[in-house]
C-alpha cells in the first residue's frame, strides 16, 4: 500500500484546514488507518485512528476539534482539523496496518505515507 499525505499549509489559530491520505496499490477498506504528528525536537504522536469497521479513536488533546473519516469508494481517509492551536503545529503522518491496534503505534505501523506540514499561527 503507498500512501500519499496531503492538505497542509498554514493556518491562523482557531482555523480549519483538512487532510488527505490517498492509498494506491490496494484498497483501504480493509486496513485500519491512523494519523500522527510530529514537531520539532518531539517524538511522533499519536492523533487519531480509524478502524475499517470505522471506529474512532482520538488523542486527547484533538478530542472535540479533529475528526478522522473514510470514503473507501476513493481509497482516501480524511482529517478535518477545527479550532487549530498553534501547538498542533507538526509534520502529520498517515499509516495503515490490517491491525487496530498496530495502526495506533507509531513503531508498529505497517504503510507510512510522507508528511504534510501543518503550521497554525498565533
Amino acid at each position: 500500500v503507498q500512501l500519499q499525505a496531503s492538505g497542509g499549509g498554514l493556518v491562523q489559530a482557531g482555523g480549519s484546514l483538512r487532510l488527505s491520505c490517498v492509498a494506491s496499490g490496494r484498497s483501504l477498506s480493509s486496513y485500519a488507518v491512523g494519523w500522527f504528528r510530529q514537531a520539532p525536537g518531539k517524538e511522533r504522536e499519536f492523533v487519531t485512528s480509524i478502524g475499517w469497521t470505522s471506529m474512532t479513536t482520538y488523542a486527547d488533546s484533538v478530542k472535540g476539534r479533529f475528526a478522522i473519516s473514510r470514503d473507501n469508494a476513493k481509497n482516501t481517509v480524511y482529517l478535518q482539523m477545527n479550532s487549530l492551536k498553534p501547538e498542533d503545529t507538526a509534520v502529520y503522518y498517515c499509516a495503515a496496518d490490517p491491525s487496530l491496534g498496530r495502526v495506533q503505534s507509531a513503531t508498529r505501523a505497517e504503510y507510512w505515507g510522507q508528511g504534510t506540514q501543518v503550521t497554525v499561527s498565533s
